[in-house]
């Protein structure tokens, strides 16, 4: 039988649950245990395909073609497993799953209840992922804040399952702050006692805390002597998870804080080392990079960093392979499109991100037209291959009113179109292209060379695909279409470089490579993107960081 750690957040949100319960799956892998890892999410949104990333930040896909919540995106880059739809779990998905049963019938005329109708669909969700994915150990998260109204149901069921499969095969482990008083000067156990009471006062005694400070200097033994007593949990299992300088230090902090014995003792696991010495070399390569790139980032959605945490993540990642500290410049696309490129200047590489809709387009365009008239390294994520595209055709091509369809549908050259499939759709969730499709990449171009592959297969998030017809044009001056999906009769454009007489490295492809990629396994597109990048770098700025001197890293 499968064993489940549920984590709860108290106190207030954006504490760390996600990088929390990750960590503890990269300690729990580092031992020998297989994890997979699940995201419980109380918002009434189906999935976070539809959602503003103002709103809940990037949204990640999953190898089967699920729209999910961030946290997926942590858990994949720590445990290295890829995750499916039935790892997210929203309010939505249960409450649609529950209706539809009653329309059918199934529950026999029973008037139907949160208990038990919305906790039994609940609890079956958190035991499919035991049984799909045969793990030694489920971590299960639940969004949302101990005392809000819309996770009671996911707290209820979480209570329900030490019930069904035992109290041995079950452990809650509580994540809170320890906020530190300037005034006092000093740490305050308040706020956790509170939390506690109320998560205990729904039936959940967790077995172990997690505080969050918001440094990584050791509490006092008699603090977490005192959340143990006023909390009812041994002290040995109050472990805190202070402020670090990269997430990926964070597993190593836990060990040292011991999370991965205690949840091994709770649950009676066979005790084992942890083999931490690959992360400790990340996170050493991190900390101390002998030199630095410094990539700019365009998009519309800068000014949240969740907007785009994976494209950092793999940024960071091609810079721990190159042993680089990877500087990202957020420019505003909008900004570029009213104030020109001159937040540019400086920069070694250029990466114009995804999005959809109009808004920040002429910005992203005179970016691409600024790294490709000054041969700056250039990647191209999704709508930026497809803007890439457009671009050339304007100023290459000789096709000045050339767009995507999905910003002018009476563009004379739609040289970006719509899916001829998904045309007349109503629907705006679940219509495009999602998840991994295989791609055919030519030989000898640079996509090619990156992978040391012709076969490859990425994620996808899109509508909108190269159109065919504008081929042998692009071709003729000087555009290399390197990688294609068939589809049928069709064949899908993937991906798309410019020829080496035209640019040191132009690379733009439709899918999101930075959904695949790890700490320990970069992505190959973005590896040699900041590859390509450190090339250009002046010998100035390869001088190696000074010892000991403050460096930047991701966060």
């Amino acid at each position: 039988m499968a064993k489940y750690v549920f984590f709860t957040g108290g106190v207030v949100s954006s504490l760390g649950k996600g990088i929390t319960a990750a960590s503890l799956g990269r300690l729990l892998v580092s031992r020998g245990f297989s994890v997979s890892i699940q995201k419980l999410d109380p918002y009434i949104n189906v999935d976070a395909g539809t959602m503003n990333p103002y709103q809940h930040g990037e949204v990640f896909v999953t190898e089967d073609g699920a729209e999910t919540d961030l946290d997926l995106g942590h858990y994949e880059r720590f445990i290295d497993e890829p995750l499916s739809r039935i790892n997210n779990v929203t309010t939505g998905q249960i409450y649609a799953s529950v209706i539809d049963k009653e329309r059918r019938g199934d529950y026999l005329g029973a008037t139907v209840q949160v208990i038990p109708h919305i906790t039994n669909e609940i609890k079956a969700a958190i035991t499919r992922v035991a049984e799909k994915s045969g793990a030694d150990v489920c971590i299960v998260e639940v969004g949302g804040t101990v005392g809000d109204i819309e996770s009671l149901p996911f707290l209820e069921a979480i209570r329900q399952v030490r019930y069904d499969v035992g109290d041995e095969n079950v452990m809650f482990v509580h994540l809170t702050l320890m906020p530190h008083l300037g005034a006092a000067g000093e740490l305050k156990t308040k706020p956790t006692q509170h939390s506690v009471r109320e998560l205990r006062a729904i039936g959940i005694a967790p077995d172990a805390i997690v505080v969050r400070t918001n440094s990584e200097l050791p509490i006092p033994v008699e603090l977490k002597e005192k959340i143990g007593l006023f909390c009812d949990v041994p002290p040995r299992n109050v472990v805190q998870n202070g402020d670090a300088p990269t997430i990926y230090k964070v597993p190593l902090n836990l060990e040292r804080e011991g999370l991965a014995d205690a949840v091994i003792a709770r649950l009676k696991l066979a005790p084992s080392p942890a083999n931490m010495e690959g992360w400790e070399s990340i996170v050493e390569r991190i900390m101390h990079p002998r030199r630095r790139v410094r990539i700019a980032l365009v998009g519309k959605y800068v000014e949240l960093k969740d907007a785009y945490i994976s494209i950092n993540e793999a940024l960071y990642h091609a810079g721990i392979y190159h042993d680089a500290h990877v500087e990202i410049k957020r420019v505003d696309s909008e900004t570029v499109e009213d104030s020109g490129t001159s937040a540019l200047l400086g920069v070694d590489g250029i990466l114009v991100a995804p999005g959809f809709g109009s808004r920040g387009v002429k910005g992203k365009l005179r970016a691409i037209k600024y790294a490709r008239e000054r041969r700056v390294p250039f990647l191209g994520i999704c709508f930026g291959m497809q803007l890439a595209c457009v671009e050339f055709a304007r100023h290459v091509c000789g096709l000045p009113d050339a767009m995507t369809s999905e910003v002018d549908e009476a563009t004379p050259d739609p040289v970006i179109d719509f899916l001829p499939e998904q045309r007349n759709l109503e629907l705006m969730g679940g219509t495009m292209r999602l998840g991994a499709y295989d791609c055919r990449l030519e030989a000898g171009t640079l996509a090619a060379r990156a992978y040391g592959t012709l076969d490859i297969s990425e994620r996808h998030r899109h509508r909108y695909e190269f159109n065919n017809k504008y081929k042998a044009l692009f071709e003729e001056h000087g555009m290399v279409f390197s990688g294609h999906h068939v589809a049928g009769r069709t064949t899908l454009v993937e991906c798309v470089e410019l020829a080496p007489s035209l640019h040191p490295w132009f690379v733009g492809t439709q899918a999101h490579p930075e959904f695949k990629s790890r700490p320990t396994r970069p992505s190959p597109l973005y590896r040699d993107f900041i590859g390509a990048a450190l090339a250009g770098v002046s010998d100035g700025a390869r001088m190696d960081v000074t010892a000991g001197s403050t460096v930047a890293t991701p966060s």
